[in-house]
């Protein structure tokens, strides 16, 4: 169990004798969340790395209202349960980041965990402490794209005491990983020490209706600072129309021990002016055309040429030693995290596009579908000499019941293609996930 657990049992007595007051009973939800997925990956080149397998995931969720008074207290608690359906030796990658594996190097028949977070609220600004925190901000995106989602522990604040702007800041030590029952420290790619400690502080101010600015400053102690600025700006050209500018930049620097051979960088496999540090400058660009049921997106992204995009991480880093936790990483606030590849070494160049369709402007609330295409161009091998080209083709339908007696039972079809055309660090892939979400209120 972890430290935190014994500081929720205390809270959870102390807001048991608060259980009747108004808000805390009153407020709370109750949901059971279930995903069934089909997950296939088919490596064109050696099939080292191919997979073929289904699951069936679990997640019980409750969170509390909050007690009555200048400052009200709650508590938010999850459990989580991975099922393997289907796919044994020779269907299971030791590496795998969506069944943990066994020791037979076969995936486990199931796996849990449980986490929880005490809460409290003063004003407009809440506190979150705990085990089962997501965020979700332009400089952490916790990742939910297999079976069970990654959670981290630590502590996080958020505040809207003045209008139209909102304060993030926080402090993480740990994380648990989306196929893994244990927890881990924080590192980024190709480290072997723990960081226990990521910061972060930032806000979103919503300058018009239409404008919005973001600024978030993060730093992983003995591995980066990064700082973030971001612009979105929605342009109403009818009330069926509208033109949407996103714009993003990152710049990361090394931070104490980076460098050193425990807290290494690989670049994400790719080129850095000084072997194994963070030294990275990063933006994008995203313009998207909204029609009716249509929508038309295109956009550019730049990689610093003295290093790849850095981003917190896992590894599989657990009390300074590599393990195969199936862990994976968290996602990143840039459009370039697709199914397959994340197009972030060093030099590149990504030009990409999407084509999204609504139709419930046919007549069919629920069915989305869309396709995407990206780029990358002038990627440094990792010697430094010379470049080379890489692209992805993604596309995906989704549909959710909208009514009667299956009412929010999703279901969503993905297929992604990869190449890299000279890639020293990817491998030609094929992969196909076939989804089915359900969610169920209690209360």
């Amino acid at each position: 169990m972890y430290k935190s657990t014994l500081a929720l049992a205390v809270a959870v007595g102390v807001l048991a004798q608060q259980a009747g007051a108004a808000g805390f009973v009153e407020d709370s939800k109750l949901s059971l969340s279930s995903r069934t997925m089909y997950f296939d990956n088919d490596d064109r080149e050696t099939g080292g790395s191919s997979s073929r397998e289904s699951g069936q995931g679990f997640k019980l969720d409750y969170i509390s209202g909050f007690t009555e008074g200048t400052v009200g207290f709650g508590v938010d608690a999850q459990a989580l349960w991975g099922i393997h359906l289907d796919g044994g030796r020779g269907h299971h990658p030791n590496n795998s980041t969506f069944f943990p594996s066994d020791t037979d190097g076969s995936a486990v028949d199931q796996w849990a965990r449980i986490g929880a977070n005490a809460k409290a609220r003063f004003s407009k600004t809440e506190a979150h402490f705990g085990s089962a925190l997501a965020p979700n901000l332009p400089i952490l995106v916790a990742n939910d794209g297999r079976l069970l989602p990654q959670t981290f522990e630590g502590g996080t604040i958020q505040s809207k005491e003045i209008d139209n702007l909102t304060l993030n800041a926080g402090q993480l030590t740990h994380a648990m990983g989306r196929a893994s029952s244990n927890r881990t420290g924080l590192a980024v790619a190709g480290g072997t020490q723990d960081s226990n400690k990521f910061q972060f502080a930032g806000g979103d101010w919503k300058v018009t209706k239409e404008l919005t600015l973001q600024y978030y400053y993060a730093n992983l102690e003995d591995y980066y600072k990064q700082h973030f600025l971001g612009l979105t700006h929605v342009f109403p050209i009818a009330d069926d129309q509208s033109f949407k500018t996103d714009l993003r930049y990152f710049d990361s620097r090394s931070d104490g021990a980076n460098g050193d051979a425990t807290h290494f960088f690989s670049n994400n496999g790719g080129y850095a002016k000084n072997a194994g540090e963070v030294d990275n400058k990063t933006w994008s660009a995203i313009f998207t055309y909204t029609l009716g049921g249509h929508s038309f997106l295109l956009g550019h992204q730049q990689v610093g040429d003295d290093g790849g995009f850095v981003y917190l991480g896992q590894g599989d880093v657990v009390d300074g030693r590599n393990r195969n936790e199936g862990n994976g990483g968290s996602s990143f606030y840039l459009f370039t995290d697709s199914m397959i590849n994340s197009f972030v070494r060093a030099g590149e160049n990504t030009t990409f596009g999407q084509y999204a369709y609504d139709f419930a402007r046919l007549g069919v609330p629920g069915l989305k579908a869309s396709v995407n295409y990206l780029r990358g161009d002038d990627v440094r091998y990792k010697s430094g000499n010379g470049t080379y080209d890489e692209w992805e083709r993604d596309a995906r339908v989704d549909y959710v019941i909208q009514e009667g007696t299956f009412k929010g039972l999703g279901a969503s079809l993905r297929h992604g293609v990869y190449r890299g055309e000279g890639s020293e660090s990817a491998r030609d892939q094929d992969q196909t996930r076939l989804i089915f979400n359900y969610t169920y209120n209690f209360m």
